[in-house]
This record gives C-alpha cells, structure tokens and sequence, in this order.
C-alpha cells in the first residue's frame, strides 16, 4: 500500500483535494482540527474517500457518532497491524460494490426516474422517455448533467461543480467537453419540440435550472 502520511488536517484537506486516495485513516485528535470536523469539510467539497476512523477513545457514543456520520469503520488504539490491513481490505471491497452501482458520480443504477422539461427521465434503463411516446437511450454523462440540474433548482451551477459532480473529483474534464454534452442535450430536446428556456447558460460561470421562473411568468 501507497501511504500519504498529513499531520494536520488542513494539510489532508489539500491533498485530497488535488490528488486521489482509495481511502483515509482518519485520527480523531489532529494539531489543528478534529477527525470529525476534518471529515465534514471533505463532504462539503464534495471529496467522497471511505474513511476509518482511528482514535484511542473507546467509549461507544464516540464509535456511533463517527458511524452515523458517514464513516466506514472505526478503530481503537492499541490495534495490531493485521487487523488494520483487514480492515483496510473490507472498506475497500464495500466501497468497490458500491461504485459497482454508480452510473456516474452523482447517479446510481437505483436512483429515482424524475422529469426534466417535459421529457421522463429514467436511470435504471438508461432511457429518456418523449411526451410523443418515443423512448431512446441516454449516455450516462448527459443523464448525471441532467439529474444534477434537477436536484439543483434555481441554483447557478458552475461548470467546474457540475463536472466534479458527474465525472468524480479528480476527474481531468475541461469546460469545453462539459459544454458539447450540454449541446447534445438540447438539440435532442429540440429535436422533440420541447422548451429548454428552464434550462440557461449563465455566461462565464455555467448553467442554471429556473422552472419556478418560467411558471411565475405564464401566471
């Protein structure tokens, strides 16, 4: 195994920010900053890394709060070195059965069908389904930039947000790719007579997905 070894936490934060990890032992007494604080900041930069806790405190509130906020595993000092690669090599199967489900970074094979426009979005199938009664495949980056809009209503989304969303954190995607996919999605959507004035570019920044706007206007 590869270590990355970060005495602080605002020093694992960088790191996990540029670079990629299979996953992070995590101690929950760090010089700057607490395991559990540390591993908020990495969910709010979107940074999605299993994580086993590693702490010498063995009360069992601890252990459940480290569970119940996301963690994968959690382990107690004094630890011997083979229990730790077992645990190491469990997370990393889980987290391996888990990414066996992702359709993109921000879309799962068991994620709900939802509308976008008029069109039937549907995920498990891969399929976009037309008001017309046509339904035809869908590639899985124009779905996770569709389903990332429709959980984002009203919001302006920039193009690094979107493409860190679908393709994954790490992922080395220029604008200009994100852009081409966008395209694709509108001449379909033009293709079939459907209205995208939901749909916007915001210029310079990215996109944004207002339907509350369009519908105060036609009231």
């Amino acid at each position: 195994m590869r270590v990355q070894l970060c005495n602080r936490a605002a020093h694992a934060l960088k790191f996990l920010q540029k670079n990629f990890a299979n996953l992070v032992l995590m101690d929950l007494v760090l010089p700057d900053q607490g395991g559990f604080e540390l591993y908020e900041d990495m969910k709010a930069a979107n940074i999605n890394v299993p994580v086993i806790f590693v702490t010498a405190n063995l009360e069992e509130s601890s252990k459940v709060h480290g569970l119940e906020q996301g963690g994968d595993d959690y382990i107690t000092k004094p630890f011997s070195f083979a229990e730790l690669t077992a645990r190491i090599k469990a997370v990393l199967r889980r987290a391996d059965y888990k990414e066996d489900l992702n359709l993109t970074g921000n879309v799962k094979v068991n994620t709900e069908a939802f509308e976008f426009c008029g069109a039937k979005i549907t995920p498990v199938r891969l399929e976009i389904a037309f008001p017309d009664g046509e339904t035809i495949p869908i590639g899985r980056k124009e779905l996770g930039i569709l389903s990332y809009l429709n959980d984002h209503p009203g919001e302006v989304i920039t193009r690094k947000a979107l493409i860190h969303s679908v393709w994954g954190q790490h992922a080395d995607v220029r604008s200009r790719s994100l852009d081409q996919y966008v395209v694709k999605v509108r001449e379909l959507f033009k293709k079939k007579g459907l209205d995208l004035a939901d749909f916007r570019t915001v210029h310079g920044i990215g996109y944004i997905f207002d339907p509350k706007k369009t519908s105060k206007k036609g009231t």
